[in-house]
């Protein structure tokens, strides 16, 4: 059948022929329900009236059209705000008008210069630390973040000010920026890193993102890391990092061999 949207000459088309074929069909009403489906979510985000918002709902690829436009203006929007925030990257990188230091664990590390302000607004601890509460005065100078490397605390700050963090350096620090997120409670910043982390999956590091998740309370996470090394046990057990972590992860140790039992009882 001659289909007027997916057929090489739908100019020459002429009703009763102006017909389309079954996958132009299922595409074209799966599209109109995933609109739907997103209106949906949002009214319900938003706390708008859910069935003032189905009105509106998407009856026609015309509707259809105009709302993916609609979206596209939105994401050129976002992308001039984007640009507008990383004016911060810029105060960070040449230390405009900085005004307290981080240190890291190791005392020979320099120190790195940063934003009272935008600590605070980042980090409730942060906050709390950069305040006088009554009976400890507020740090002056610097503040010590004793868990990080130097290298750590720097990426640390590139996602605090940013939003992001290099794909390398990301690839090198997740789990501590993980544990940082964790500890100064930067949520953005620890799902930022269980994204990362589940979709960089692998045998090789599957042990260290449930450790991570394990330390962090990240449930959906180390489900999924579970999972992951339960299909591919014998890798993951008989490989030389295991000895290591089951003596450093007793509780973690038993877990996998039970989730691994009952999978082989399925």
């Amino acid at each position: 059948m001659d289909c007027s949207v997916c057929s090489a000459f739908p100019a020459m088309l002429r009703p009763p022929r102006n017909t389309i074929c079954g996958s132009c069909h299922d595409g074209a009403k799966r599209l109109m329900n995933l609109i739907d489906h997103l209106q949906h979510d949002k009214a319900i985000a938003s706390n708008n009236n859910v069935s003032s918002q189905l009105g509106h709902s998407c009856k026609t690829l015309a509707n259809a059209s105009k709302w993916v436009t609609e979206l596209k203006e939105r994401e050129e929007e976002l992308e001039q705000k984007i640009d507008f925030l990383g004016e911060f990257v810029a105060a960070f990188r040449h230390r405009i008008h900085t005004d307290i230091q981080l240190k890291a664990g190791s005392a020979a590390s320099p120190p790195v210069s940063a934003h009272r302000a935008l600590l605070a607004t980042r980090s409730e601890i942060f906050k709390n630390l950069l305040e006088s509460d009554g009976c400890k005065a507020a740090p002056v100078e610097a503040i010590t973040v004793p868990e990080m490397s130097h290298e750590e605390l720097e990426s640390l700050l590139e996602f605090l000010y940013g939003g992001n963090v290099a794909e390398e350096r990301l690839e090198k620090h997740v789990y501590s920026l993980s544990l940082a997120a964790d500890k100064y409670e930067i949520g953005y910043l620890q799902n930022f890193c269980e994204r990362y982390m589940v979709r960089s999956l692998n045998c090789g590091n599957a042990l260290d993102v449930v450790e991570v998740a394990d330390v962090c309370s990240l449930g959906a996470l180390k489900e999924t890391a579970m999972d992951f090394i339960v299909k591919n046990m014998e890798e993951i057990v008989f490989s030389s990092r295991f000895d290591a972590f089951a003596i450093k992860n007793p509780h973690l140790s038993v877990q996998i061999t039970r989730a691994s039992l009952m999978d082989a009882k399925k």
